[in-house]
């Protein structure tokens, strides 16, 4: 087994069976792959460490908590491919799905999803005053439950075409409100209450900038990959952090035999569709590795440049992510709901059907929203371990939130100041419906700041190089097969060089699932 270069020096042969460009944890998933079948794996890391935006940080100075800085929920991530790779990993589900809170006729009150179907049957009746919004639910993801039994399993297969996946779906109605109209007019045919409304669509617009009715249907892309992770839609907290997935994988590809060039990166990729060289640069050097094979978990932008070709259309993320460390958890205006229930799912924040609605609009007229959508959670109600024993003994929790409706574009002026007013705006929507200041009760670190971060898409886009600051790289794609898509989904021009990042048909979310099918089309799966 080759002996790992230290990071920024070049490894110490010149040629490899596959050279994995980027290693972030599709990257990571491909070189366990390929190592596994006997193949000879170099990656290539311009950080000096792998994970990529999967990654666990001590995000606060002097405060023992390693948050899950970028990522931070599992949903997309096969069973399949922690087994066959054999990770030391694992993910733990939460009880409660969701809770908004919101005020009508003048009480404050709010929707907890969860618990179990009677609970959640009681809430809704509660919340809505009726039996229907929650027969409507029951319908709507028990159709939505179905097609992810059906086609979650596709995404680790050879790319079906559209026909294919139709036939797979078997149900021409929900066929019909998931891959061909507008999510919003399924969700306006199910439901009848604002709030209901609105904790439906959320799904479509993580990281997606879409009205519910935009033709493109860029939103139903979103929301199908949101509900069919796993084949049941949950989304899971990973044990240890996010960066337990990568460390895992690291490992993985490691004891198979893959090496590892951190601290290096690749500029160029030259290739005749049977030979490839890739030239990298490294601490006071450059270098020039030889492959059969090149598997590029970087951006189709970053792809292109390194091919000196035209690029694709470029990506605009819309997201806000805001990380935060707590002496303890706030107290809500709402008495009969449990801080440590209302903060252990997703946690809704001006996110109703007409308030996602005017921020969408808001911001397509280049205004920051008046009232920042948003959703949160609680990382160690679920999973203690990411905290330091004393912490823990403190009380201590963590928020993670995720704003929406906040495109690139907004902050492209001067993002330190739009940031600044964007959080600001944030924080007074998660005020409004708690019964003290997030402010007082956040944790402070070594320096006596407050244990406070955001990250704008530009933010992430200078941290991690996701184009535009896009999670997904680009618009996700439907899982079937558009413009010769190739047998798995990843393939490019030239026959020896393969997308396996988040870019790639099926990519999006931290799943693996480009990573592995890459390493598929490498062998002649």
């Amino acid at each position: 087994m080759d002996a790992t270069p230290a990071p920024g020096e070049p490894p110490a042969r010149r040629a490899y069976d596959a050279v994995i460009v980027g290693g972030g944890h599709n990257g990571l998933v491909a070189a366990a792959y390929l190592a596994r079948a006997g193949q000879s794996v170099l990656v290539v890391e311009r950080l000096e460490h792998t994970g990529g935006a999967a990654v666990s940080t001590y995000a606060f100075e002097g405060v023992d908590a390693r948050l899950s800085r970028y990522s931070y929920l599992v949903s997309l991530l096969p069973r399949k491919i922690v087994r066959d790779l054999g990770l030391d990993f694992a993910v733990r589900g939460r009880d409660v799905s969701s809770y908004t809170p919101v005020r009508r006729g003048g009480e404050d009150t709010g929707l907890l999803v969860g618990g179990g179907r009677t609970r959640t049957r009681e809430a809704f009746a509660r919340f809505t005053g009726g039996e229907r919004e929650f027969e409507a639910w029951e319908r709507f993801y028990g159709m939505t439950g179905e097609v992810a039994r059906r086609v979650f399993p596709t995404l680790t297969e050879p790319l079906p075409t559209r026909e294919a996946l139709r036939a797979r779906v078997e149900d021409e109605d929900a066929w019909r409100m998931l891959f061909e109209e507008p999510v919003g007019a399924a969700v306006e045919e199910y439901f009848q209450d604002d709030v209901v409304r609105g904790v439906v669509l959320t799904d479509a617009l993580i990281g997606t900038f879409a009205d519910a009715h935009d033709a493109s249907l860029r939103q139903n892309r979103c929301f199908l990959y949101h509900v069919i992770g796993g084949g049941t839609g949950a989304w899971d907290v990973p044990v240890g952090g996010m960066g337990a997935l990568t460390d895992a994988l690291a490992r993985a590809a490691r004891d198979a035999g893959a090496v590892f060039a951190t601290g290096c990166e690749a500029t160029r990729i030259a290739t005749d569709g049977k030979h490839a060289e890739i030239t990298c640069s490294g601490t006071d050097t450059e270098f020039t590795v030889a492959a059969a094979h090149v598997l590029v978990g970087a951006s189709p932008q970053a792809l292109a440049a390194l091919l000196g070709e035209e690029p694709p259309a470029p990506a605009e993320g819309a997201q806000l992510k805001v990380n935060m460390l707590l002496k303890r958890l706030p107290r809500l205006r709402d008495k009969d709901v449990d801080p440590r229930e209302a903060f252990a799912g997703t946690f809704h924040v001006a996110e109703g059907y007409e308030q996602l609605a005017t921020a969408y609009a808001e911001a397509a007229s280049g205004a920051l929203p008046s009232a920042p959508p948003s959703e949160i959670y609680c990382h160690s109600l679920t999973d203690p371990s990411i905290l330091g024993d004393h912490l823990v003994d403190l009380g201590y929790q963590t928020l993670t939130l995720f704003g929406l409706h906040t495109p690139a574009r907004l902050f492209t002026a001067d993002n330190d100041a739009a940031r600044e007013e964007l959080l600001k705006a944030t924080i007074a929507q998660l005020d409004s419906y708690l019964d003290e200041p997030i402010a007082d009760v956040l944790a402070l670190d070594a320096q006596g700041r407050p244990c406070i971060e955001a990250k704008t898409p530009l933010d992430l886009e200078r941290d991690l190089r996701l184009p535009g600051g896009n999670i997904f790289h680009r618009d996700l794609a439907f899982p079937y097969d558009q413009d010769g898509a190739g047998r798995w989904g990843v393939e490019t021009a030239h026959a020896n060089v393969f997308l396996c990042g988040a870019g790639a048909v099926r990519g999006g979310g931290v799943s693996g699932i480009p990573g592995h099918n890459a390493a598929m089309a490498v062998l002649g799966e």
